[in-house]
């Protein structure tokens, strides 16, 4: 037995699809079933799209904005704080700084921390990590040359016309950076050394974990003075006293890229802006020099 029947099958958006021939009941199942694959074809192609444009590819010549992480010397602070966005508005890379004693960081990329780019408050911590083949080959640079000054925060009442004076009984404390891990603590330790009046001091000495907690000591009132960079010291706050360079070694500040970063090419933007005439006269105006070595 024949029957004559027509089917219409609509999708939302898709084709209509129309059967009207004369078939028996086997071939009404196989007909219902090859409809139904149908239907569930077009719901997943249907799928598909969506999904597709709910995640579209970087257009050709595109690519996702990058993102650096880097290690900073706390001297930095107030230099990347002006620096860091400027780089980002040329770049569109975004940048995360992570401040801290020269010593800690390196200890920290040493150990995987991940950072791309390591700016230290010397030469030496840079050169040890890429004698481990922890940095990237050829990145090691000299970006600055620090300045290091005796700092007495605006509310002293305290006055000092030399270095000598701190050696006075007013002046019970004198903070310090560790020399072990700052290098600004072991430049300020090499001066008042050299100035022969170490010995009188050092009884008075509160030692900070890095240049930027120095200052926090003296600025709160837990200690007189504070031997810290003159990067740290805005126009205006508190008065100093410039340390001669004679009395300590150079502190030269070298950077290097962290060899497993995954973003070298972003990293190497941001050291080559850092060394660029720019670059240069943004760390000049914040109280650095511009280095007199090369690596």
């Amino acid at each position: 037995m024949t029957s004559n029947k027509t089917f219409f099958v609509h999708y939302d958006g898709g084709p209509k699809l129309e059967l009207n021939k004369n078939y028996g009941p086997d071939t009404e199942v196989v007909v219902k079933r090859l409809l139904t694959i149908h239907a569930v074809i077009g719901a997943l192609f249907a799928s598909l799209v969506f999904a597709g444009c709910r995640s579209q590819p970087p257009a050709a010549g595109k690519s996702e904005p990058q993102n650096l992480t880097i290690a900073a010397a706390a001297n930095l602070t107030d230099a990347l704080a002006e620096i860091g966005p400027i780089f980002t508005s040329k770049t569109g890379v975004k940048v995360v700084f992570s401040f801290g004693a020269t010593a800690d960081l390196a200890k920290q990329i040493e150990h995987g921390a991940p950072f791309d780019v390591f700016l230290a408050a010397d030469t030496e911590h840079v050169e040890q990590l890429e004698s481990k083949g922890l940095l990237t080959t050829g990145s090691r640079a000299v970006y600055a040359r620090g300045r290091l000054v005796m700092w007495l925060p605006p509310a002293s009442h305290l006055k000092a016309a030399r270095i000598e004076d701190i050696t006075a009984k007013e002046f019970e404390r004198v903070a310090i950076a560790k020399p072990d891990v700052a290098p600004y603590g072991q430049a300020a330790v090499e001066s008042l050394k050299a100035l022969g009046i170490w010995n009188a001091i050092e009884p008075k000495v509160v030692y900070s974990q890095n240049v930027s907690q120095a200052k926090q000591f003296a600025g709160t009132g837990n200690a007189e003075v504070a031997f810290i960079p003159l990067a740290l010291v805005k126009p205006g706050e508190g008065n100093y006293f410039e340390v001669d360079e004679k009395l300590h070694a150079p502190i030269d500040q070298a950077l290097g890229i962290v060899k497993d970063s995954p973003v070298q090419t972003a990293a190497r933007q941001f050291a080559d802006f850092l060394l660029s005439d720019e670059g240069q006269a943004l760390l000049v105006k914040r109280g650095y020099r511009k280095p007199a070595v090369k690596p």
